[in-house]
C-alpha cells in the first residue's frame, strides 16, 4: 500500500505507474480515492468541531439549570440531542468512508524502481546475469520424473490415492538428497549471518491481507474450514507477519533472517496441476530469506539477496541466470523483482528455481512495521524484502538433469556430500 500523501500530492505519477503496470482498469480508483480522502477529513473536522460543541452544551445545560433558566435549558438539550444524533450519523459514515478507502488503497500497486524494465507479462521479462556455462549433455536426458523413477525415489501412484494429484512420496536416496539439500541451505544462510527461525505454518486473514494482494491471495491460499487461518504459501507470509504492529528500534535493523517451512499453494491457473511430474505441486518445503530494513538499505540488500541464490547453486554446480521481471510481471506489493532460473539440459533452456522482490514500505503499511528514526525521533515505515534460498521439487530438477551421469548414476557435489552420509552419487535401481 502507497503513501496516501503521494495520491493526494501527486496523483498523475501514481496513475502513470498504473499505466506501466498495465492495469488500465484501475485509473478511476484514483480519483476515488481523492473523493474519499476529501470526504474523510471533512467528516473528521466536522466529527471534531460537533464533539467539542457537545462539550459546551452540557456544560451550558447545567449552567442554565442553576440559574433557573429551564426554557433556555431545554432548547440546550434539544440541540444537544441534534448535536449527538449527528455525531452518531458522522461516526457511522466515517466507517463506511474509511473502509471502502483502505479497500481501494490496497488495490493501488507499489510504484515500480525507475530501472524496472517496461512489459506486460513474463514473456517480456529480461535476461540478466548467467553463472557457469550451461552445458548440453552428450546424450538425451529423460524427463525428470522419469529419472526419479529410475532411482526408486518417488511414489505418484500412492500419493495420488491418499492425496490426489499435485502431491507425491519422496523415498531412500531421494528424499535425503531432498533433506540435504535443505540443511545445506539453512547452514549456508546462518554462515552468511542470517538468524535461522521455524514460523507457525498457518497465519490469520489479517496477516494474509497485509503480505500480499488480494490476486494473489484468492489464487493461492488454502483456508482452514471454520477459523480464521490460511496455511502459508511461504514462510515469508508468517515471517513478516510476527512484526506486525511493532516499532522497531532502529538499533535492531536490519532483520535478517532465514527460515524453514512446508508451503501449501491451490496452484490455480492456466498450466493447471495436471501436469506430469513435480514442477507445480500442492505442497513442497523451502528455505526462506527476508530482510526488515531502514529505506535506504533495501536497494542494497536486494542485490546481496539475489545474490546468495546465485552463490548457493553455483556451490552445487548447477548453471544459472537472473532474469529481471518486467513492469507486468510484478505483484502489486513489489518496487522489483527478478527470478533466478537454473539451467535444463533436457529442455535445454533456463526455468525459475527462486524468485527476490524488494517490496520498499508497501508490505509494512499493510502491517504497521515501523522502526524509531534515531534522527529524527518518528516513527517510519521500514522496507521488507524476501527471496528464496532454495525450494527443492524445482530445484530437485535441476539438480538431476545437471549431475545425470551416462549410466544413468546422480553425481553429489562435495558441498553436498556431508550432508549425505560422505555418498558421492546416487545409483540407479536394477
Amino acid at each position: 500500500m502507497i503513501d496516501i500523501n503521494l495520491i493526494r500530492e501527486n496523483p498523475e505519477l501514481v496513475k502513470e505507474n498504473i499505466k506501466k503496470k498495465f492495469q488500465d482498469k484501475k485509473l478511476p480508483l484514483v480519483d476515488e480515492i481523492i473523493a474519499l480522502d476529501i470526504k474523510k477529513r471533512e467528516l473528521q473536522s466536522e466529527g471534531d468541531a460537533r464533539r467539542a460543541q457537545r462539550n459546551t452544551l452540557a456544560k451550558s445545560i447545567g449552567a442554565l439549570m442553576r440559574e433557573g433558566k429551564k426554557a433556555e435549558a431545554e432548547e440546550a438539550k434539544r440541540l444537544s440531542k441534534e448535536n449527538n444524533d449527528r455525531i452518531a450519523v458522522i461516526e457511522a459514515e466515517s466507517v463506511q468512508v474509511e473502509t471502502s478507502l483502505k479497500t481501494k488503497m490496497m488495490s493501488i500497486p507499489n510504484i515500480i524502481a525507475d530501472d524496472v524494465p517496461l512489459g506486460k507479462d513474463d514473456s517480456q521479462n529480461v535476461q540478466g546475469k548467467v553463472f557457469l556455462e550451461a552445458k548440453e549433455k552428450p546424450f538425451e536426458v529423460p524427463y525428470h520424473l522419469d529419472i526419479l523413477e529410475s532411482l526408486g525415489g518417488i511414489d505418484l501412484d500412492a500419493a495420488r490415492r491418499t492425496s490426489g494429484n499435485g502431491f507425491y512420496y519422496l523415498i531412500g536416496d531421494v528424499a535425503r538428497l531432498h533433506s540435504a539439500v535443505l540443511t545445506y541451505a539453512r547452514d549456508f544462510m546462518i554462515d552468511k549471518g542470517f538468524t535461522y527461525c521455524i514460523p507457525p505454518f498457518m497465519i490469520r486473514s489479517d496477516v494474509v491481507s497485509g503480505v500480499m494482494s488480494f490476486e494473489e491471495m484468492e489464487g493461492m491460499m488454502y483456508k482452514i474450514e471454520g477459523e480464521d487461518l490460511y496455511l502459508i504459501g511461504t514462510s515469508e507470509h508468517s515471517m513478516i507477519g510476527r512484526f506486525m504492529g511493532e516499532v522497531l528500534p532502529e538499533s535492531s535493523l536490519p532483520q535478517t533472517l532465514t527460515s524453514y517451512s512446508p508451503c501449501f499453494r491451490k496452484e490455480k491457473g492456466a498450466h493447471g496441476i495436471e501436469e506430469r511430474g513435480i514442477y507445480r505441486i500442492h505442497q513442497f518445503e523451502k528455505q526462506e530469506m527476508i530482510v526488515i530494513c531502514k529505506p535506504e538499505e533495501s536497494e542494497s540488500w536486494y542485490e546481496k539477496l539475489w545474490n546468495y541464490t546465485v552463490e548457493l547453486f553455483v556451490s552445487m554446480q548447477i548453471p544459472v541466470r537472473q532474469l529481471i521481471c518486467c513492469s507486468g510481471d510484478l505483484a502489486d506489493l513489489k518496487y522489483k523483482s527478478c527470478d533466478i532460473e537454473a539451467w535444463s539440459p533436457r529442455q535445454k533452456k533456463y526455468f525459475e528455481v527462486g524468485s527476490c522482490s524488494n517490496l520498499t514500505d508497501a508490505q509494512a503499511r499493510r502491517l504497521g512495521i515501523r522502526y524509531k528514526n534515531s534522527k529524527t525521533g518518528k516513527n517510519e515505515y521500514a522496507h521488507t524484502l524476501n527471496n528464496t534460498v532454495v525450494a527443492p521439487p524445482r530445484m530437485l530438477i535441476a539438480f538431476l538433469e545437471n549431475h545425470l551421469q551416462p549410466d544413468g548414476s546422480i553425481f553429489i557435489p562435495e558441498v553436498l556430500r556431508p550432508y549425505m552420509g560422505g555418498k558421492t552419487q546416487i545409483l540407479p535401481k536394477k
